[in-house]
């Protein structure tokens, strides 16, 4: 309601609980749902449609070719990345930072685990990778080259991502931008030149590429040399010693190095990566014989101890930028103006009147009046020339006269001053309309959220509040607790099978292998269930209709899926962690949409999963307790950057279907890599996350419905982990006992991970 009151126009939100109640509270404010979101499909669109948003952020990871598609299946109002740093993981579906820190990325917290070193393992021996150490950093997104293809497209806006940047990125990268949508837009060919382009390099880079929006080529997004800016690639060392170094120029660089440059050494090829680079500010440049060049530092700038022959040599900073941004980042005067059209009435024997109207807002329009009525000229009438002179002298001002009409009635003498006068008095009202907070109408916060979750689980309109009803009160437990088992390797359907649990889902890589395995499951008398991918993009649309025909309990991982089911005849459904329901208001929405059961998002802790179970029912609760997190969900496929030649799927010769692979750390961790069908790779962490401290809780909170995942468990370890969990449910053994057996039967050991309570944690509503 304060944000409402504000004036603001919208605001972005990932939560369809937010969203819900945001369009409760303030039904004229507009919402837009967050590439948080995760949304890649026109049914992704749909359903956040559904609750309120009138704009979607779509993910970074769609190409021109997926957008294009999206464009044409909606209404909704589209905007896309375009600029800027690209996390390696979908936005939404990083647990990285809440798992190993606490820090939630999906509230703004990100710790950049994703920016750290990494080893690649595969098939239990190092692969060594030279100077890609750095596995699951991406270069930052640059897509001016494609705006005269994105115009055409109907989006709406272009986003530029700023977060810690300083006002000469913003200045020069808005810049840009602005003209290149403004030459597309009159449809001129772009006029970028080279110097701009290398500006937008110096200013922050980590390598600027066009990326998932050109297209897939897995060996372009990740370089892996190092995790931060960079600028622009200037020389190979020749010899370092003392405060000198001789430099061998980039052929084709940019302008030559120069005093006051500050550079920065990049030893990747044989320095650790812990260890700090060597850099500084230059203070003397002398060219030498065969093209070379002596640079020189200031006493005790640089230790050339620390620099070899065969350094690459990155210029970081460059004054000169601050000279081209202070334009833009001084200006007393705004950069770029609102169109506005003009009505001037000038008639003899009647006052002047003025009105201006913003052109792109017609709705906002401002008059003028003069106060003494208009005499006929003696010597020089008014005309359309000296009219638009005058009113078109809007310097200073956000506005720039594009249109004048002309209301002439006679020969009448308008003077300057009054001319001036007018458009002073009706620029200053058409500025006040628009820096007046809108008229909104706000509902009473306090009587909306017990509302909108009964809405919510009655399917009706988001837009309808009434009267506070009654919570839904939690269905009857059964006495017994239902163990599901999510496996996704033959060995582990096997040893699962043989342990009859309440259901099996199965997780496998190859989608149209598991039939049989679907089959099998059903032929033991158990219910079978297949995990859907976690991202649909509008290409893969067959996978709705594939998972359909399996006839068997789907594992709903995509909100667009989700979507795309209401219109189809379908089984039993359960949604997963991934739609991020973490308060009662976005479960009982997502409920509402035809879900058994929910998977709270695992940026909730033990307490509040608890606390959830008791405020939307225990019953519709599955919660996890035995995993290893999915940490990183990524576009981004290692399996082909780094054990194959090729781009993607087409030419990668599959390796992820013979090779196991694991990321190990700085700590000596490794953590698994799978991909999905749709060659989406997900890290998972190294040790296994379980609920062993807080069982006794989430019974007394009546949840009756525990799944325990497997990665790259053995069959072996399937069984034992199982039938320790089988015996704490029962009573048999205690938590001490269970996390006990947990620990000799994980091979990486075990943590609580997301699952932790810290020291003081208070249990509050978690929507109030």
């Amino acid at each position: 309601a304060q944000i409402a009151e504000t004036g603001v126009d919208a605001i972005i939100v990932q939560d369809v609980g937010v969203a819900r109640l945001a369009k409760q509270i303030a039904p004229d404010l507009d919402v837009h749902g967050s590439t948080q979101m995760s949304i890649t499909s026109a049914e992704g669109v749909a359903l956040a449609q559904r609750f309120g948003c009138s704009r979607v952020v779509l993910g970074r990871e769609l190409s021109l070719d997926d957008i294009r598609q999206i464009r044409l299946q909606t209404d909704c109002e589209l905007e896309i990345f375009v600029h800027g740093a690209l996390c390696v993981s979908y936005s939404g579906q990083c647990f990285s930072s809440e798992a190993w820190g606490g820090r939630s990325a999906n509230r703004g917290q990100c710790a950049q685990a994703c920016r750290l070193p990494y080893e690649l393992i595969v098939d239990g021996e190092l692969k060594p990778l030279g100077e890609a150490r750095y596995l699951l950093s991406p270069g930052d997104l640059y897509a001016l080259q494609q705006v005269p293809a994105i115009i055409p497209l109907g989006l709406h806006a272009l986003k530029i991502e700023g977060r810690y940047k300083d006002a000469d990125y913003v200045a020069l990268t808005t810049a840009a931008y602005r003209k290149a949508v403004d030459e597309a837009w009159a449809g001129l060919p772009l006029s970028v030149t080279r110097r701009e382009e290398l500006q937008l390099e110096q200013v922050f880079s980590r390598g600027l590429g066009a990326h998932f929006i050109g297209g897939t080529n897995h060996q372009t997004v990740v370089q892996g040399r190092a995790p931060g800016h960079r600028g622009l690639l200037m020389g190979r060392v020749v010899e370092a010693a003392g405060d000198t170094v001789v430099l061998m120029p980039e052929a084709g660089s940019a302008s030559p190095l120069k005093p006051g440059d500050g550079v920065v050494f990049d030893a990747a090829a044989w320095r650790s990566p812990e260890q700090r680079e060597e850099g500084g500010r230059l203070y003397f440049v002398r060219p030498l014989p065969a093209g070379r060049v002596e640079l020189r530092f200031g006493a005790a700038a640089i230790d050339s101890r620390r620099i070899r022959a065969g350094d690459l040599l990155w210029r970081s900073h460059d004054p000169e930028l601050d000279k081209a941004a202070r334009p833009f980042t001084e200006a007393s005067a705004p950069v770029a103006r609102q169109p506005v059209r003009a009505h001037l009435t000038a008639h003899v024997g009647r006052p002047a009147m003025l009105e201006l109207v913003l052109v792109r807002q017609p709705e906002l329009r401002a008059s003028a009046v003069a106060e003494q009525a208009l005499g006929p000229a003696t010597s020089r009438a008014l005309d359309a020339a000296s009219a638009r002179d005058q009113l078109g002298r809007l310097g200073g001002t956000p506005y720039e006269l594009v249109e004048l009409e002309l209301d002439l009635a006679g020969t009448p003498f308008a003077p300057v001053s009054l001319l001036n006068s007018l458009r002073r008095q009706a620029v200053e009202q058409l500025a006040a309309l628009q820096a007046a907070t809108p008229a909104r109408a706000i509902a009473n916060p306090d009587a909306t959220v017990d509302a909108a979750i009964a809405l919510a689980l009655a399917g009706s309109p988001i837009v309808q509040v009434g009267a506070r009803p009654a919570m839904p009160q939690p269905v009857p437990q059964p006495a017994s607790r239902a163990l599901h088992l999510l496996v996704r390797t033959p060995e582990q359907l096997a040893a699962a099978i043989a342990a009859r649990p309440a259901s099996i889902t199965l997780d496998y890589l190859e989608l149209y292998g598991l039939r049989p395995a679907v089959e099998q499951v059903q032929a033991a008398g158990i219910e079978a269930r297949v995990a859907s991918p976690r991202v649909l993009k509008p290409s893969e649309q067959n996978v709705v209709r594939f998972l359909l025909k399996l006839g068997c309990t789907i594992l709903v991982r995509s909100s667009g899926l989700l979507e795309a089911l209401q219109a189809e005849q379908h089984p039993a459904l359960v949604g997963d962690f991934s739609l991020n329901a973490a308060n009662a208001l976005s479960a009982t929405s997502f409920l509402g949409l035809g879900l058994a059961r929910i998977t709270p998002t695992y940026d909730l802790n033990a307490a509040q999963i608890a606390q959830l179970a008791g405020e939307i029912g225990a019953a519709n609760i599955e919660a996890v307790a035995y995993q290893h997190l999915p940490v990183f969900h990524t576009e981004h496929c290692v399996f082909c950057r780094f054990l194959s030649a090729g781009t993607s799927y087409k030419d990668c010769g599959h390796p992820c279907e013979s090779h196991r692979v694991a990321l190990r750390d700085t700590n000596g961790r490794e953590h698994p890599v799978m991909a999905d069908v749709g060659c989406r790779n997900t890290v998972f962490g190294a040790e296994a996350q379980e609920a062993s401290k807080h069982l006794a809780s989430w019974r007394a909170a009546g949840i009756a419905h525990y799944r325990l995942e497997f990665v790259h468990e053995s069959g072996e370890q399937v069984a034992q982990i199982t039938a320790a969990f089988r015996a704490a449910l029962d009573g048999s053994i205690g938590s001490a006992e269970l996390a006990s057996r947990l620990r000799r039967a994980s091979s990486q050991g075990t943590t609580q991970g997301s699952l932790f309570i810290p020291d003081g944690y208070m249990t509050i509503p978690l929507m109030q």
